[in-house]
């Protein structure tokens, strides 16, 4: 649920700060206080469009932000969690989730599973018919999971070999075409006759070259050091020792020490001297380790970053050359397969199919006996349920929700229906009955009550109330009966200060709940409409 609204910069809002609670929420006030403004704002923070036009005047932004505590997190992100979007006239954008940065398209997949917004002409979801096979196999649940999750495995598998087929399925032309791409590169890289670190060895090598002379001749000058200097002080030295190794044990054991030495020190030399021998390459040696490179470098850029991965390529190479050389039996092997699943696939969305048809009875009734109550007897909701040819992620259903609301009229798309208020009702009626299997933590509606009155009223206010025990439930209202049913009421206002107009919102107590239940319902608050507003109040 959202706990706190923070508004900057919209419209004619200043800057307010609103503290939000679970269930109903009611927001009142004149009309033009910005009521609208504050679902407007909601519907930003949703990822929706923004006009520069709402930016309040005389300023370079707008910002809202949102603080939620998710209790059921399905996000996989932190309980609570801070949304905001900042808005610039240049029409630059700024979202970010838990102070993360993220893109607008982002902020809106996020977000519509948390918010859901309900006006008389808009619906986030309700009109979007790919959720209608949802709300559907909410309500079979159980009974159509087990179907649904064994599908899903069998759909994936057909998927993979629907592309596979179409890898390999080619006309004659083109598998030739394909055949020889392959094969010039199977020569290419095999006639290479690659090694594993076979790179670094020649990089190692090349610069052993271009370093040849330095290396050479610092060689020969640490082998002269030592052949003149080193070994001919340590023979001097072995010779005065041995005349007195006799006297004492640890001169023997220093003129050992020095001809262990001396012997090391030759060995060394005659390694200088070998390196010194191994510095020099010819113009030839130095061709051939530049070609050797030069091929390496041309195969990396065409088959991989290094010579694993170009062995790697290879061998991908040989399978798919296999693979169009036999590809009639491993076509014919795969589109077995194939026939082998989609038979199982049609087994099982028959199944769903059954389910659907005696579930979406059970749903047209349930929503049927809402839209009675609602005042719209005449209106037939019903679930048409269509079988396509191709199989989808559902099976072979098509889902949609159609609406008839006179009698002696066709029944309609949601989408299509032209009167406000009707479409206002037919939602709650819906919403209602899909509210324990709807995802969604917060459902807005911004004056829902319009064109209705009386009798309907009561019930829309009922239904708001019902859905408010499973939701948080924010709605505007210009209705008595339904701000009567609030367990939390706001009032709206707008005031004229310095030459500027701001709004302003009062969380109200329940005296100052009671005397703007008595304004919206006569627009004159006296001993008469205040006790009318306390009877409300009551039988709410």
């Amino acid at each position: 649920m959202i706990s706190t609204l923070h508004i900057k910069n919209v419209g004619i809002i200043d800057d307010i700060t609103i503290n939000l609670n679970e269930g109903l929420n009611i927001l009142t006030g004149e009309t033009g206080a910005g009521k609208t403004l504050i679902i407007d704002s909601l519907q930003i923070i949703s990822g929706g469009r923004f006009s520069k036009e709402m930016i309040r005047k005389g300023e370079e932004f707008s910002y809202v932000e949102v603080s939620m505590y998710l209790p059921e997190n399905k996000q996989n992100i932190e309980e609570n969690v801070v949304v905001s979007r900042e808005i610039y006239s240049n029409g630059r954008n700024t979202c970010k989730i838990n102070g993360r940065l993220v893109s607008v398209t982002e902020l809106k997949n996020f977000m519509q599973t948390i918010i859901d917004i309900h006006g008389q002409h808009e619906n986030q979801t309700l009109l979007d018919t790919s959720m209608h096979i949802k709300y559907l196999d909410g309500m079979a649940n159980k009974e159509i999971f087990k179907f649904k999750e064994e599908y899903n495995v069998l759909y994936q598998r057909y998927n993979e070999l629907k592309k596979e087929i179409l890898l390999n399925f080619g006309d004659d032309k083109e598998k030739q075409r394909e055949l020889d791409l392959l094969k010039y590169q199977k020569n290419e890289i095999e006639e290479a006759k690659l090694k594993e670190g076979e790179e670094e060895e020649l990089e190692q090598t090349r610069t052993k070259m271009l370093n040849s002379e330095k290396i050479s001749k610092n060689l020969n000058e640490a082998n002269s050091r030592i052949n003149e200097s080193a070994i001919d002080s340590i023979s001097l030295a072995i010779r005065a020792m041995e005349k007195i190794e006799e006297i004492d044990t640890k001169y023997e054991k220093s003129l050992n020490s020095l001809k262990s030495i001396y012997y090391d020190i030759q060995e060394l030399s005659r390694d200088i001297e070998e390196y010194s021998e191994e510095a020099y390459f010819d113009e030839e040696e130095r061709s051939k380790v530049e070609e050797r490179l030069d091929i390496i470098y041309m195969l990396k850029r065409k088959y991989g970053n290094s010579i694993n991965e170009i062995i790697k390529y290879n061998a991908e190479v040989n399978e798919r050359i296999d693979k169009i050389e036999n590809s009639e039996e491993y076509v014919n092997n795969l589109k077995n397969e194939l026939k082998k699943v989609k038979e199982q696939m049609k087994k099982i969305a028959s199944e769903m199919t059954k389910i659907r048809n005696e579930y979406s009875i059970k749903l047209e009734n349930k929503i049927n006996k809402e839209l009675a109550e609602l005042e719209m007897q005449n209106a037939k909701f019903s679930i048409k349920i269509e079988q396509e040819e191709k199989f989808g992620i559902n099976g072979l259903d098509k889902i949609e929700f159609m609406i008839s609301t006179n009698i002696g009229e066709d029944r309609k798309p949601l989408a299509k229906i032209a009167s406000g208020g009707e479409m206002s009702r037919i939602m709650l009626a819906i919403k209602k009955v899909i509210a324990d299997i709807d995802e969604v933590y917060t459902m807005v509606f911004d004056e829902i009550d319009t064109g209705i009155s009386g009798i309907a009223a009561n019930s829309v206010g009922e239904k708001l109330k019902c859905i408010s025990k499973k939701h948080q439930v924010l709605c505007v209202t210009h209705l008595a009966n339904i701000a009567a049913k609030g367990d939390y009421n706001y009032y709206i206002n707008k005031e004229a200060k310095e030459n500027r107009t701001k709004t302003t919102i009062k969380t109200l107590n329940e005296e100052e709940t009671i005397k703007e239940i008595a304004r919206i319902a006569s627009g004159d608050i006296n001993d008469i409409t205040l006790e009318h507003a306390k009877n409300l109040r009551k039988i709410a």
